[in-house]
């Protein structure tokens, strides 16, 4: 939109270089071009601005496929306006004097000129073409058709429009349809990822398998050579017990010879003392005789009183230790009668 300003009077424009200004006087062109800055009056000017920088006009519409099925189809048309004399004289451009504002809306008709065209194009290339085939390759047929038929348009040079591209974005089915279109897709990529866990899992089995036949082959080596050592120890066990028994007959053989040696000497010993303990209780029983047959005769020739005075004698010897005796009167008398008594009464 151009820039208008106000001064005592009279209007100022400035134009952008991507706007083409048209200004008339009084029926006559007085400025034509881009970017264009001059002083009018708003009573006997007639001013235009036509753009001519490229511009996007975004378009989505709905086709038929042959076999019945609904498309939307989203796509978008680059163009300019490569003459702006010939679009202001067919179309609306005027700018209100004082605002600067189009007075009518002539992008919109343009737009609407480009979509019909690019759609009737469209329609008539997805009619002839089933669902499947244009989900392949319908972009570039569509992209294709559209440009063909927008370039042979006799109108858009009349009119001063130029296209520069177009582009077809997507070409889409309806939600269910998609949806069913998907499914043989999905199922194929779950039964792809299937198969790959499927073969994971069995290459783990695998694995796990030798890993367990390895476990078990060391398990099986392990016990043979378990074996082999019990059987080495039993060997070592029998010939240790085997030296043992031999250390233990010749111990025990050398312990017997020595006993016997011993009991041998024991019993010499033995008999030599038993021998010498007779000869000498024989001995002794010899002297005691004699020594009792000497004091037997010694005391046959004594008289009675002697001996019971030895026997007294004795028998003090061998009394304990009195300290002190209290004799009454009838006991003493008693001992004085006795002791003074015949010779052939008891004592």
């Amino acid at each position: 939109m151009a820039d208008i300003t106000r001064r005592l009077g009279r209007r100022h424009l400035r134009g952008a270089p991507t706007a083409h200004i048209r200004h008339h006087r009084s029926g006559r062109l007085v400025h034509d071009g881009p970017g264009l800055s001059f002083w009018y009056r708003s009573l006997t000017a007639a001013l235009s601005e036509v753009p001519v920088d490229d511009r996007e006009l975004a378009m989505t519409f709905h086709a038929r496929t042959s076999d019945f099925q609904d498309v939307a189809v989203q796509a978008t048309v680059t163009y300019r306006i490569s003459d702006p004399g010939i679009a202001a004289a067919r179309l609306d451009f005027s700018i209100d004097p004082d605002t600067g504002v189009w007075r009518g809306t002539p992008l919109e008709q343009l737009g609407t000129l480009l979509t019909e065209t690019a759609q009737q194009h469209a329609l008539d290339v997805l009619a002839r073409t089933p669902l499947a085939a244009a989900l392949v390759d319908g972009v570039a047929s569509v992209r294709e058709r559209i440009a063909g038929g927008l370039a042979a348009e006799p109108r858009l040079p009349s009119t001063g429009i130029e296209v520069v591209a177009v582009r077809v974005v997507a070409l889409r089915p309806e939600p269910e349809v998609e949806r069913a279109l998907r499914t043989p897709a999905r199922e194929q990529i779950q039964q792809e990822a299937d198969r790959a866990t499927y073969e994971r899992r069995a290459v783990a089995v695998e694995r796990e398998r030798a890993i367990a036949e390895n476990e078990l082959a060391s398990q099986i080596e392990l016990a043979r050579r378990e074996e082999q050592l019990v059987d080495q120890r039993g060997t070592n066990a029998r010939r240790e017990a085997e030296e043992h028994a031999a250390a233990d007959a010749v111990r025990a053989g050398a312990e017997a010879a020595r006993t016997v040696r011993l009991a041998d000497a024991e019993g010499t010993r033995v008999v030599r003392l038993a021998e010498a303990e007779a000869q000498a209780a024989r001995e002794i029983g010899e002297a005691r005789a004699v020594a009792q047959a000497a004091w037997l005769r010694v005391h046959s020739d004594v008289d009675v009183a002697t001996l019971h005075a030895l026997t007294g004698t004795r028998l003090a010897e061998n009394l304990p230790r009195i300290d002190s005796v209290t004799v009454s009167p009838d006991v003493l008398t008693g001992l004085l009668s006795r002791l003074g008594g015949a010779p052939g009464e008891p004592a």
